[in-house]
């Protein structure tokens, strides 16, 4: 069926559209989660960079709405402004296509999932053939053979003027039969430092990278399940929100955290079903050099046989001393397991991101 022109119009405009965000994508990255709509699925896209069509009527001779008294350009009663007007475009994306211009821009490999597989969903093949059926599934070759078998047996058919005309009971339909087909599955782990030293700028700096590794490793897996789990000098699970917005306080024991990340693997994703990534924040500072030791020690025996890849990404602090990735560096930095990052800024998110997910554990 020829397209629509309305359709080339749509694709145009979405063209357009994925334009805009790579172009800008740094600046989406770093101002904040985007609007979500539709349960989640979908995405609202701030694009002022697009003009809104609009219509010029021509001069109708006098007459027609609007033509009273007055001159032209005469105002009507309003005082005029000084600001330009905010002309803010919203186009709505899938996280899907989200997912894929991050993976352009950024030019991510496809994650290579390593786990067995756990969610077994029903597809259906067409793989069988049975005498009833739709038109549209008719399967030419065995009708014909059926109809040109029966025609010879029946003495009708005339070699010097073939015609095979199948009847009813020549005619065989494609059928499908139902598959159970396994579907990998990603567990992510997100960790916070939330000490006195973790302020408001650094979780919002986390909780803008948790939503584009979401929405990443959520394109590539069609089962996810996500954990979040603060720190301070002891460690606890939370739900999402609070994982953002409780008070920072105390001192840090990083490896608090570690353990019950471990518990939880065990307890829930094991690593022959599940594809786990832990992401963890801080600002760097930790107990003491024998907790550190620690972290260090529970990292090498449990957590990194466990997951596809563990991330630290250290952000900035007015009191972190950003110690405890330089260790993580010197016992790990050839281990492709544990990928660290600095994030100076919001406008650090991306390159952190970049550095996460290029090796496509």
């Amino acid at each position: 069926m020829p397209m629509r022109r309305v359709d080339t119009d749509v694709s145009r405009f979405r063209r357009i559209v994925r334009g805009q965000i790579r172009k800008n994508l740094r600046k989406y990255v770093s101002q904040g989660e985007l609007k979500t709509l539709q349960g989640g699925r979908v995405v609202a896209v701030p694009l002022p960079e697009i003009n809104l069509p609009k219509f010029t009527f021509g001069d109708r001779g006098g007459s027609g709405v609007g033509q009273g008294e007055g001159e032209e350009g005469e105002g009507v009663g309003s005082e005029p402004g000084e600001d330009p007007g905010d002309h803010e475009l919203e186009a709505e994306v899938t996280l899907d296509e989200l997912a894929a211009i991050l993976g352009e821009e950024l030019e991510l490999p496809h994650i290579e999932p390593r786990g067995r597989q756990n969610v077994v969903t029903d597809v259906r093949r067409y793989r069988d053939i049975r005498r009833v059926g739709p038109h549209s599934l008719r399967h030419f070759k065995r009708t014909f053979r059926n109809a040109l078998k029966r025609q010879i047996a029946t003495g009708t058919y005339d070699p010097a003027a073939p015609r095979i005309i199948p009847q009813r009971d020549d005619e065989r339909f494609r059928s499908f039969d139902v598959s159970p087909v396994p579907e990998s599955s990603a567990a992510i782990l997100y960790m916070m430092d939330v000490s006195g030293s973790m302020g408001t700028e650094q979780k919002e700096v986390v909780r803008n990278a948790a939503f584009w590794l979401d929405t990443w490793i959520k394109s590539q897996y069609r089962n996810v399940a996500t954990r979040y789990v603060v720190h301070d000098a002891a460690a606890r699970e939370v739900d999402r929100h609070n994982f953002f917005h409780l008070k920072e306080s105390g001192g840090t024991k990083i490896s608090s955290a570690y353990r019950l990340v471990d518990q939880i693997i065990d307890a829930d994703y094991p690593p022959d079903q599940w594809n786990v990534y832990c992401f963890q924040f801080s600002d760097g500072d930790n107990w003491s050099g024998g907790d550190t030791t620690e972290c260090l020690r529970l990292l090498d025996e449990s957590l990194l046989p466990k997951s596809n890849q563990f991330a630290y990404g250290q952000v900035k602090s007015a009191y972190g001393s950003g110690q405890f990735k330089h260790d993580l560096d010197q016992r790990f930095g050839d281990d492709e397991r544990l990928v660290t990052c600095d994030i100076p800024d919001r406008d650090g998110i991306l390159d952190c991101l970049r550095e996460f997910l290029r090796r496509g554990r």
